[in-house]
């Protein structure tokens, strides 16, 4: 059987790399362990390492869960909250249609 692996682009795994290492940082604030981290989200110790490295084999679920251990869960919602491209072409889709001139009805 043939493996779909994703090919990420290196801006993603950027991204990825910095929202790992925001979390290992927001952990090491609260001064809990990874150990601590694990068991309290219900995870192994090897699943909260690969989040901490920005590992895109993890699931989002398990980003999600980490972050709620740490006091965090509210931030998952300001993904893409301002998609301020996507509103651009929204307006640009809501201008309004030129139409022809309606014909007076003759009586």
């Amino acid at each position: 059987m043939k493996s779909n692996k994703t090919i990420l682009t290196p801006q993603v795994k950027t991204s990825l790399a910095l929202l790992g290492e925001q979390i290992k940082l927001a952990r090491l604030r609260r001064q809990i362990s990874v150990i601590q981290i694990a068991e309290r989200a219900h995870v192994s110790r090897s699943s909260v390492w690969l989040v901490e490295k920005g590992s895109p084999s993890v699931a989002m679920g398990i980003y999600c869960q980490i972050l709620f251990v740490l006091g965090l869960e509210k931030d998952i919602l300001l993904i893409a909250k301002d998609d301020e491209l996507g509103r651009k072409l929204q307006d640009a889709e809501i201008l309004p249609k030129k139409r022809a001139p309606r014909q007076k009805k003759k009586t």
